[in-house]
């Protein structure tokens, strides 16, 4: 039987949140433990993939390739989110590249045992089924903000998106114990570097965020999410020149 810690993180996993720990513990014992070092590439876009990746510790960015071999960050997952699912559903090749962002360790399982545990297990089908219609939204939302917003809009989505994807609540704030380096940011907004650091810098002045090295605190995360665009344009008055730079 799976230890007590295992059981614990696995539950963590929307799939298996709702199963009894005697039957996650059976699906942990099928899995085989792997460790990740930070900058580690766990996946390659394209390639042919047989595995599902449940992550335990650790933070990991899925990325792409845009045509001018620039890296575009879709999304970042953490303890408790899984990768891989796509390639073990339609037997194609790898959607998008993974790295760690920090030490990680994964838990992997087959494809043929993946199935298996579909067909043995159908509400995890369900579960599934509910992920990917989530991801899917949030992917909607993150080509709206890109191709809609100007640069402001497309930080501030970019800082909502990380804050909830690796953060946590504290009352009406929200925390995020480790921003991601100001490329990754680029890389998430469609921006330059520059900007991320200029933005961040009125985010800061105005009183919407709070820096502490690289721990970032939302006071308000409900009046961040609403008032961020209008309390930055007002402050910023260079910021048309510095919107048209981004495009």
């Amino acid at each position: 039987m799976a230890e007590e810690r295992i059981i614990r993180l696995m539950k963590r996993v929307p799939l298996f949140a709702k199963m009894p720990d005697s039957e996650v513990s059976q699906i942990a014992d099928q899995c085989v433990r792997r460790e990740c070092k930070k900058d580690q590439v766990i996946l390659v876009e394209e390639e042919l993939g047989q595995t599902l990746f449940i992550i335990l510790r650790g933070t990991v960015k899925i990325t792409r390739t845009s045509d001018e071999g620039r890296e575009v960050i879709i999304t970042m997952l953490r303890s408790g989110d899984f990768f891989g699912e796509l390639s073990l559903l339609d037997g194609k090749g790898r959607s998008a590249t993974v790295v760690a962002m920090e030490d990680a360790e994964l838990f992997t399982l087959r494809r043929s045992e993946f199935l298996l545990i579909l067909e043995q297990y159908p509400s995890i089908s369900v579960e599934l089924l509910k992920v990917l219609a989530d991801r899917i939204r949030k992917c909607n939302l993150q080509i709206e903000n890109l191709t809609l917003q100007d640069a402001v809009g497309r930080v501030g989505s970019t800082l909502i998106h990380v804050a909830e994807s690796t953060g946590y609540s504290r009352g009406e704030a929200w925390v995020i114990p480790k921003l991601p380096v100001q490329q990754d940011l680029a890389n998430m907004a469609g921006t330059a570097r520059e900007t991320i650091s200029r933005i961040m810098a009125l985010f800061e002045a105005g009183g919407l965020i709070e820096r502490d090295g690289h721990r970032v605190i939302i006071p308000d995360f409900s009046q961040f999410k609403s008032d961020y665009r209008t309390a930055v344009h007002h402050r910023d008055e260079g910021g048309k020149s510095a919107d048209k730079s981004q495009v």
